[in-house]
């Protein structure tokens, strides 16, 4: 019984845990530039990973980076710990400003751009740059 007792507050004092609704993939464009699309993969464990998918005339150009997420009230905080596979510790907060099972709709602090993403499929891929440009 003790060990289940410890189970629970392990599980309770998870901060990911406790924002459940933001556990999933979630896909979109960038703010104002639709050849901009990106994939967040938020894990139960609080780790984070992005994908990134630049397109020119259709060729595209993926970059990915991975880390820590947490929700400070709403602040969305990442902690970027590596980009394209190479170490590059920086932290990139969002302030949410609503949010469903399906979609949600935050804006970078100290930008005026507001994100869009919609919930997908765990086994979501990025979408081929002959569909946006």
């Amino acid at each position: 019984m003790r060990w289940l007792f410890a189970a629970f507050l392990l599980f309770a004092a998870s901060p990911a845990l406790a924002q459940g609704w933001m556990i999933g993939t979630w896909f979109g464009h960038e703010p104002d530039n639709p050849n901009i699309m990106y994939i967040d993969r938020m894990r139960a464990d609080g780790t984070w990973r992005g994908e990134y998918r630049t397109c020119d005339r259709g060729k595209a150009r993926d970059e990915s980076e991975t880390g820590r997420w947490s929700m400070k009230g709403d602040l969305l905080v990442l902690e970027v710990e590596t980009m394209n596979g190479e170490p590059y510790p920086y932290t990139d907060p969002y302030r949410m400003l609503a949010h469903s099972p399906k979609t949600q709709k935050y804006v970078s602090v100290g930008s005026v751009g507001v994100f869009t993403p919609q919930r997908m499929a765990d086994d979501f891929q990025m979408p081929s740059c002959e569909l946006v440009s």
